[in-house]
């Protein structure tokens, strides 16, 4: 794919952003996510900080806020609704204390923590215990009279409950802040019966709530299940409210919906537990959430360290990792499984998703792509399923290149895979290698793990690889490890000695150099060499696993096609689980530097030799801390040439000056 030009990429971006702004601030029809939004928008920003010359007036970079219309009254707030600093680390929490601690010398003070809604932020204001006016944010000062819509929310009171201690509440201003959001499981229902009556299904429950707060219509408000969830209390004398966990008591006791995961700490390390444990835990929350709000719970503490610009010095908000973000497919490429099955992988720009950095995900099948109508060049939007899964949600048409052309599943099997015939059963969405079973692909694939350049274990020839599969011992590369004595006894290939010969030999390959276990997976376009290679590069499975493409190309001898193939493999989830199984079987391959006196000389051999073979001198070469070739290149340091040498090669030689030795010579070079 040819990079898209700054300018070009540039002008589609500001014209989409322009056009989701709209949708969200005026026509109250918001079609993509914040995260969406977001991501594109950090698009944008890095563009415009790497070329600041192509920085126009009219870039959503350089405006303030969107003006909202509509038939709502503007009201001006009794204090600003303040935002909030966001932090998104431990370091950058440690740093927000040591500068509060700076601020207030000696103090001791108490942290409270809160799930962060994702919602429609919203101030209820109480005169005398009644319900007198509804606030949005706005722009912090000023925002919107909704009055008469969150008067349809069921779950907000329309005068405050009454409770022994805190009578003083229903005298006077009592203002109340909070976030209106559409719990999942209506927003869920919601959209089944939209399904069902054949309408579009809204996009998410945030936008679909901030939406509907909006409307000109009670009715429609009334119609749709929202809910209001306080995070904060308010009175014209701040004194009546000593700490932030004794305004949420007080929320409770007044007949306010608030979060009950509120919790104070003494200590940063029980912040933190509490951020890490409700960032594995969120799913399980009713609403959704990007992170958590962390305070000083000292309210005169907390007025003491005073506010900068829009945000209070003693309150920040942690946010998680984004489980959205887009990027640009580079290529889609086909992987084959253990089964034969073809399952293809979108390979894009690599993007953080909740946390991780991800550059591949599973199309599935051929129905899936024509589903998404992907295409190579398409500008896709990723999550993560479960927080685990990376997939592609959907494309944004709006950015795709005019030469971007429909994916051809079947053309592309033949060109990724040329060799290869594929057919696809009737009534299956999967395209299969023709003329091999699974049993057949596992018997090549173990074989081929447990030869000699691999986990070189002798005792599983090809005959014993074949009877463990036929007995349904091993149905995968892993299997050989859970293989015991009692097993292989029924089988009559083998007696008490062979059956201990071979589980002895098994276990003692649980730590096999990580080069032949690389080489062993039987990763297309990975030779013994190249995995050489990718190893030095890499140095650990997990960091060859998350390479990038641009990070493989990198290593000598690994081209696009290598680079993807090796993608994809890791990208297959019945490999990603083979892995899994490997290291839960407590296989561990170990990686060493190599050293030696060939250290950075190249060798290349063409023809016979006498005294060993091409295979032997390759080890031998290798464990010597030199490069065995296979072809012929400018940084080819010898050719060794036996009997019958390929006149190609020795010809190439003395093209790139590279030096011609016979076998003797080698010998000579390798010693004893």
């Amino acid at each position: 794919m040819t990079q898209t030009q700054p300018e070009k990429r540039l002008k589609e971006l500001r014209e989409l952003l322009n056009t989701y702004s709209y949708q969200y601030h005026v026509m109250d029809d918001p079609s993509v996510s914040d995260a969406v939004y977001d991501s594109l928008f950090s698009e944008l920003k890095k563009i415009e900080s790497d070329n600041p010359k192509l920085i126009t007036p009219d870039s959503p970079t350089q405006r303030v806020g969107n003006q909202l219309t509509g038939g709502f009254k503007k009201v001006r707030h009794g204090s600003r609704m303040l935002s909030l600093n966001d932090v998104f680390d431990r370091s950058d929490v440690e740093a927000w204390v040591k500068r509060t601690d700076k601020l207030l010398p000696g103090a001791e003070h108490e942290f409270f923590a809160d799930i962060k809604m994702d919602g429609l932020a919203c101030a209820l204001i109480y005169q005398d215990g009644l319900l007198a006016q509804a606030i949005t944010r706005g722009d912090s000062f000023v925002g919107e009279d909704v009055t008469e819509n969150v008067r349809t929310i069921k779950n907000i009171p329309l005068r405050l409950r009454k409770a022994a201690g805190f009578e003083g509440f229903l005298s006077g201003r009592t203002e109340i802040r909070g976030e209106i959001v559409m719990l999942k499981r209506d927003f869920e229902k919601l959209n089944i019966k939209r399904q069902e009556s054949g309408e579009p299904v809204y996009a998410n429950p945030r936008n679909l709530a901030a939406g509907t707060i909006r409307q000109l219509d009670p009715k429609l408000v009334a119609a749709r299940p929202l809910h209001f969830r306080a995070y904060d209390l308010l009175r014209d004398n701040p004194a009546e409210i000593p700490t932030n966990m004794f305004a949420y008591k007080t929320l409770t006791e007044l007949g306010i919906t608030r979060n009950q995961q509120a919790t104070v700490f003494d200590s940063l390390d029980g912040v933190m537990k509490f951020v890490d444990e409700w960032g594995e835990r969120r799913h399980e929350l009713p609403f959704n959430t990007d992170g958590l709000v962390i305070k000083v719970n000292n309210r005169a503490q907390f007025d003491q360290l005073g506010v900068v610009g829009k945000q209070p010095r003693a309150a920040v908000a942690y946010k998680y990792a984004p489980e959205q973000a887009t990027s640009v497919v580079k290529d889609i490429v086909v992987s084959i499984g253990r089964t034969g099955a073809a399952t293809p992988v979108a390979v894009f720009d690599p993007v953080s998703i909740a946390g991780t950095t991800v550059q591949h995900a599973s199309l599935h099948n051929a129905d899936e792509i024509s589903r998404l109508d992907i295409r190579i060049g398409d500008t896709v939007v990723i999550f993560k399923a479960g927080d685990i899964i990376p997939q592609v949600e959907s494309v944004v048409l709006e950015l795709r290149p005019k030469t971007a052309k429909k994916f051809d599943f079947e053309k592309e099997l033949k060109t990724q895979y040329p060799e290869l015939d594929f057919y696809r059963p009737e009534g299956e969405v999967v395209y299969r290698v023709k003329g091999a079973t699974g049993d057949l692909l596992l018997k090549l694939g173990l074989k081929h793990f447990v030869s000699k350049a691999a986990l070189d274990i002798d005792t599983l020839g090809e005959k014993n690889v074949v009877a463990l599969v036929n007995a349904g011992f091993v149905k995968d590369l892993a299997d050989i490890y859970t293989v015991t004595k009692e097993q292989l006894l029924t089988i009559d290939r083998f007696a008490e000695i062979s059956a201990n010969k071979l589980v002895s030999a098994v276990n003692e390959n649980k730590k096999p150099p990580l080069e032949r276990f690389v080489y062993g997976l039987g990763i297309r376009h990975v030779g013994v060499q190249t995995a050489i290679d990718l190893v030095n590069k890499f140095e650990s499975l997990r960091a060859l696993q998350s390479a990038t493409i641009d990070e493989l190309e990198s290593v000598d001898g690994v081209g696009k096609v290598a680079a993807e193939s090796i993608v994809a493999w890791f990208a297959d989830t019945d490999n990603e689980a083979l892995l899994d199984k490997f290291e839960s079987l407590n296989v561990k391959p170990f990686f060493k530097k190599k050293t030696g006196r060939m250290m950075g000389q190249s060798f290349v051999i063409s023809g016979t030799f006498e005294t060993m073979s091409r295979d032997i001198a390759a080890d031998r070469i290798r464990s010597l801390g030199g490069t065995f070739q296979s072809a012929i290149a400018k940084d080819t340091t010898y050719l060794v040439i036996g009997e019958k040498p390929g006149a190609s090669k020795v010809k190439k030689a003395k093209d790139y000056g590279t030096v011609v030795i016979d076998e003797e010579q080698l010998v000579k070079l390798l010693g004893k």
